[in-house]
C-alpha cells in the first residue's frame, strides 16, 4: 500500500491533508470514539460530550476545568511520523496546507507552517472580559483551579466546543486549498464530525486517499483505501 501512496505522492503537485484525532493516537494522545478514546470515560458525573458544550462551560468551568486538564492537555506529547512525513512533504513543495481536527499543535511542532485548525488549539487561550492572550504554560500554571486572567476575568481555551461555529475565514481558506489540490490525504478521522468533515465534498481533484482504521462515508469515492496506522503508513510513503 505504502507503495501505491508513494507512486501517488511522487506524482501530485498540489496535495492538501485532512487529518483527525487518529494522526495524535501514536503521539499517545487518546482519540475520542475508539474502545480507549475519551468520550468512554465514566468517573465524572456528566458525559465527555456534554462536559465539552459551550453551556457547560459556562455554567460549570471548574468540573469543565478539571475535565480539560485531565483529558484534553498533553503538554509532553511529541509528533509523531505522521507528522513529521507531512511537514517534510511541505518543505518539499509538494503539500499545501494541513487541515486539522487536533487542538494539541503537534503539526507546527513537527515543522508545518500551513496548519488549519478547524477546533482552534489548546495553545492559544484568552480572557473572555478583556482579551488578554495566554499561552499553555499559563493555563498550566492554574491547574486545579479556573484560570483567571490578571483583570478577574475567566480565561477560555481558543477550542470550538459544541454549540459553537467554526471560524469562517478558516473554513473559507480550507475549501480554497481543497478545491485547487490534485491530491488529498485524508488519514485519522472517521469523517464523523460535521461540519468538518463536509469538507471532503469540495475536492475535484484526481486521487483521494483515506487513511484509517475504520471504514468511512467516503470510502467508495477512494482511489485508495489503507487500513494501517498512518505514522507507518505516512512515514514510509515519505521519501
Amino acid at each position: 500500500m505504502s507503495k501505491e501512496l508513494r507512486e501517488i505522492i511522487k506524482n501530485s503537485r498540489r496535495i492538501v491533508f485532512f487529518g483527525g484525532a487518529g494522526v495524535s493516537t501514536e503521539s499517545n494522545i487518546p482519540d475520542f470514539r475508539s474502545d480507549e478514546g475519551i468520550y468512554q470515560e465514566k468517573k465524572y458525573r456528566f458525559s465527555p460530550e456534554v462536559m465539552l458544550s459551550h453551556t457547560f462551560f459556562m455554567r460549570y468551568p471548574q468540573e469543565f476545568y478539571d475535565f480539560y486538564f485531565d483529558k484534553m492537555i498533553y503538554p509532553d506529547a511529541k509528533p509523531n511520523p505522521a507528522h513529521l512525513a507531512l511537514a517534510r512533504l511541505e518543505q518539499q513543495g509538494k503539500l499545501t496546507a494541513v487541515i486539522t481536527q487536533n487542538i494539541d499543535g503537534l503539526h507546527q511542532k513537527a515543522g508545518s507552517k500551513k496548519v488549519l485548525e478547524l477546533h482552534g488549539s489548546v495553545l492559544r487561550n484568552s480572557c473572555m472580559d478583556c482579551g488578554k492572550q495566554y499561552d499553555l504554560s499559563d493555563m498550566l500554571a492554574q491547574r486545579g483551579s479556573v484560570p483567571h486572567c490578571s483583570c478577574g476575568g475567566i480565561i477560555k481555551p481558543d477550542v470550538v466546543l459544541y454549540e459553537e461555529g467554526l471560524d469562517q475565514a478558516i473554513i473559507e481558506e480550507a475549501v480554497w486549498h481543497i478545491r485547487h489540490a490534485d491530491c488529498m490525504i485524508v488519514g485519522g478521522t472517521s469523517l464523523a464530525v460535521y461540519p468538518a468533515a463536509g469538507l471532503i465534498r469540495y475536492f475535484r481533484g484526481k486521487h483521494l486517499v483515506l487513511i484509517n482504521k475504520t471504514a468511512t462515508s467516503y470510502d467508495s469515492d477512494a482511489t485508495l483505501i489503507i487500513r494501517e496506522p498512518i505514522g507507518k503508513v505516512l512515514g514510509e510513503a515519505v521519501e
